[in-house]
């Protein structure tokens, strides 16, 4: 495993989870920038690459910022997707590299893709109902979660119907969701639990040396090849 420079976008509890964890990973991390601090050539300090995790307000400039600097980035944040399309075309247009995700639990990637099928077996018998619960730390300030919104669009076209969301914000809680389907006499759980936040942060530090070397925007469907073909 060979080292790579990194710059952390955000000095926030993910910024310095990744920092924590980026030894493990053979990462160098050359800088952490905090909010205000500008996104240049020079404060990214020679950086490979850049992994983002800040607040949705700020997340669109900063990729853009790093696009300028021909820094490929990471982004973690989420509740910016209204602007995702705009910021890919930028991206492409430059020439440049982006990889984001809602969630960078690898485990979750995987759960999305079960969900999606469990939402093509369930079609076939309509009386049951499908509802997903997220619960997050009280601090998240986007609710439904972005992971919440990307089940439900993977379970949806399966299902041929739409799927309520409940979210729970209360204490320290790093990510649980739970997809239901509820039939008169028995009920289906698939739940996923992140018991560290450090699961988000090895999947961004696993992205982050991927993406080196690569040009587009990219998901992590991209990086674990699991595109399913649509028939």
């Amino acid at each position: 495993m060979t080292t790579f420079k990194l710059a952390i976008i955000g000095d926030g509890k993910m910024g310095n989870a990744v920092a924590r964890l980026a030894a493990d990973h053979q990462v160098q991390v050359t800088t952490m920038l905090g909010h205000g601090q500008p996104i240049t050539t020079d404060s990214l300090n020679d950086a490979t690459v850049a992994i983002e995790f800040t607040e949705p307000a700020a997340a669109a400039a900063n990729v853009r910022a790093c696009l300028a600097a021909n820094c490929p980035v990471v982004v973690g944040t989420t509740g910016w997707y209204d602007q995702l399309d705009a910021v890919s075309h930028d991206v492409l247009g430059r020439h440049g590299a982006m990889l984001w995700s809602a969630n960078f639990s690898l485990g979750v990637h995987l759960f999305s893709h079960l969900a999606e099928y469990a939402g093509e077996l369930f079609a076939r018998v309509p009386s049951f109902d499908a509802h997903l619960i997220e619960t997050h730390h009280a601090a998240k300030k986007d609710a439904p979660s972005g992971t919440a919104l990307m089940l439900g669009g993977m379970v949806e076209p399966g299902l041929g119907r739409a799927v309520p969301i409940t979210s729970v914000r209360v204490g320290s809680v790093p990510g649980t969701h739970e997809l239901v389907f509820d039939g008169a006499f028995e009920q289906v759980t698939l739940t996923h639990t992140a018991r560290d936040r450090r699961v988000f942060a090895e999947g961004a530090l696993t992205a982050a040396r991927w993406l080196i070397g690569r040009t587009g925007v990219f998901t992590l469907a991209d990086m674990l090849g699991t595109h399913r073909p649509r028939t």
